[in-house]
């Protein structure tokens, strides 16, 4: 069995195959970049921070286009994702996103907090649906409680689990940094 871990981003991603079967620890198959955003739209990165720039009357207007060409590019770069993984012979059936907050952005008065806060909703949830879309389930996870949560789930300690998450990198060429250790562990934790 495997599982896809994402650790969303402002525009992008950073996606972590992880694999595993009965009797054998979880590996890492593979690691890389997912845009979620239209390179060639450079407002598509940070869309509520361009809205908040507009007028009140083509805000609106910039909002629906900006959202819907954020919703496209994860549609295509999860097909893609998928597509590469199907071609290399694994076929995740689950996928966990690794997220920084889930708080409601109506409730935060500042209005450039505001904004993160609607970029964070607008990338996770495109993602999400996109990755349903294609048959996967999901899972998110809050970044901040993530090793308690998988401490719980995979049942070790957390000191043993950062330990462990830390050795799946050396899989794997280039840096094992923060995002791609907690896509590793959702990914994990997707696999029970």
């Amino acid at each position: 069995m495997n599982a896809v871990g994402v650790r969303v981003k402002s525009g992008w991603a950073t996606a972590v195959l992880v694999v595993g079967g009965k009797g054998t620890g979880p590996h890492v198959a593979d690691r890389r970049v997912v845009e979620l955003s239209d390179p060639a739209v450079p407002g598509t990165r940070q869309p509520y921070h361009a809205v908040m720039e507009a007028t009140p009357r083509t805000g609106a207007r910039l909002e629906r286009r900006l959202v819907g060409l954020v919703r496209r590019a994860a549609k295509t770069s999860v097909r893609q994702l998928l597509k590469h993984y199907r071609g290399g012979g694994y076929r995740p059936v689950r996928a966990a996103l690794v997220v920084g907050s889930v708080i409601d952005p109506a409730a935060i008065a500042n209005d450039h907090i505001r904004a993160h806060a609607l970029e964070g909703r607008l990338f996770r949830t495109a993602l999400e649906q996109a990755l349903r879309a294609e048959g996967l389930r999901c899972a998110i996870v809050v970044e901040r409680g993530a090793y308690t949560l998988g401490a719980k789930s995979l049942r070790r300690s957390e000191h043993e689990l950062r330990r462990a998450v830390t050795a799946l990198g050396r899989s794997v060429p280039g840096p094992w940094r923060a995002d791609e250790k907690t896509a590793s562990l959702a990914a994990w934790m997707a696999l029970r």
